[in-house]
């Protein structure tokens, strides 16, 4: 096997491969045959001086003396895409743990995969060590899945876990998640929920056999959650988190990523720092979950040792769940029609007719009002929390469209759904 990529998760990977005790129990043996990545010179946690060393990763890809291919360098194309289409067609396994490599090719190499009898596996793409991937391929092979709910970035729990508890601002937190390695510098892909949107992309494909773009997927990160937010969440007896849901709706998909209101009792509401939680409805088994952690080194190495156990055993099957040329193609507009409550947080002037105004441009757009509370603020304005009763989101949409435009409305404002406390 060959190894590209010698980061945290390729370095982890070769110290669980050195570590006979760990994988010898499995009754199979791996031998590194070459290592790449982009500087040879960088310094290690392991040493990799004895593995023969490739500058070009699409040729380690092709080399006859591995039979097994690990992508471990990140990215949806260039070297990552181009090094593994190569093993594919060369007829020769792949493990990746690159989320966005399967969410935006996985199709594509699903194909040449499967016409080249090669296995392609990525249980570390989604949840690292949390063998979600698996559960959903094999575990639920005779069910039909329909809802997936998930926490899935730990750099959002983090950073949201962090406002609620020391009232700091969003910018702050962000600058200490940095600090401390859970955010990258450019953390762009993780609060504006992009990586959430890959996995859920991934998990989607699995769950309903159709191949699933990103923009398929409505998505909002959490750059506009603010500590009082999180405040009047924790008033109302819930917490806020980056969530993302995966369900069908008639005949289409409804797939959304957003910072959402969740009961505190809810196990998706209690997930902290790195650990991502999954909940998972399907027919004949009701409803799972799998809990674990979603980021780590060691714990995607794991996984990517797993996927290696399970191709030295003989991996057979599809990619996903179905084979590639099967996958579908389901209309995707479905989030539309997904039916929540909200919450509203609105900085109002101080002038009378302000609350009557809001409420009026809500029922005009088909929302209701379940709740109001209001506070007064040290610049003159007052801050409306409201609550809504159940609607659908198109409408909803409608209604915030109207509501930034009202006189009264002093500025920007919080809108985010309240997941369903029956549900989750």
């Amino acid at each position: 096997m060959s190894i590209a990529g010698l980061g945290t998760v390729g370095c982890g990977l070769l110290r669980l491969l050195q570590d006979d005790r760990r994988l010898g129990r499995q009754g199979v043996g791996f031998e590194v045959t070459g290592v790449s990545a982009r500087n040879r010179n960088a310094e290690r946690a392991v040493p990799v001086e004895q593995y023969r060393w490739f500058d070009d990763p699409v040729e380690m890809a092709r080399d006859a003396n591995a039979d097994v291919f690990v992508e471990l360098m990140g990215g949806a194309d260039g070297p990552a895409y181009d090094a593994v289409k190569a093993a594919l067609e060369a007829g020769k396994a792949v493990v990746t743990a690159n989320k966005a490599l399967i969410a935006l090719h996985g199709g594509e190499l699903a194909r040449i995969a499967e016409a080249n009898g090669a296995a392609l596996r990525y249980e570390a793409a989604v949840g690292a060590g949390t063998p979600v991937i698996r559960g959903l391929r094999d575990g639920l092979a005779a069910c039909s899945v329909e809802t997936i709910a998930g926490i899935l970035n730990g750099t959002c729990n983090f950073i949201l876990s962090e406002m609620g508890s020391t009232g700091a601002p969003f910018a702050d937190v962000l600058a200490e998640a940095q600090r401390l390695g859970y955010a990258e510098a450019d953390p762009s892909f993780d609060v504006g929920g992009i990586d959430a949107a890959h996995k859920l992309a991934i998990l989607a494909t699995l769950a309903f056999d159709s191949e699933v773009s990103l923009d398929d997927i409505e998505t909002t990160g959490i750059e506009a959650v603010t500590s009082q937010d999180l405040e009047e969440a924790r008033r109302l007896g819930m917490g806020v988190k980056l969530l993302a849901t995966a369900t069908i709706v008639g005949e289409r998909m409804a797939l959304r990523v957003c910072p959402a209101l969740i009961a505190e009792t809810s196990p998706l509401a209690r997930a902290q720092g790195p650990e991502n939680v999954f909940i998972i409805d399907a027919d004949s088994v009701g409803r799972v979950g799998f809990t674990g952690p979603g980021a780590g080194d060691m714990a995607t190495a794991a996984a990517v040792a797993a996927d290696l156990v399970t191709v030295a055993k003989g991996a057979t099957g599809p990619v996903f769940a179905s084979p590639a040329e099967r996958l579908q193609s389901l209309d995707a507009s479905g989030a539309a029609d997904l039916v929540n409550a909200y919450y509203l947080r609105i900085p109002l002037h101080d002038e009378p007719g302000a609350l009557a105004s809001v409420a009026t441009t809500l029922g005009e757009h088909g929302v209701s009002v379940e709740r109001v509370s209001q506070r007064a603020e040290e610049d003159g304005t007052v801050s409306l929390v409201i609550t809504t009763h159940p609607c659908r989101a198109a409408t909803f949409a409608k209604a915030r469209s109207a509501l930034s435009e009202a006189r009264p409305v002093a500025g920007a404002f919080s809108a985010f759904p309240i997941a369903d406390a029956s549900y989750f």
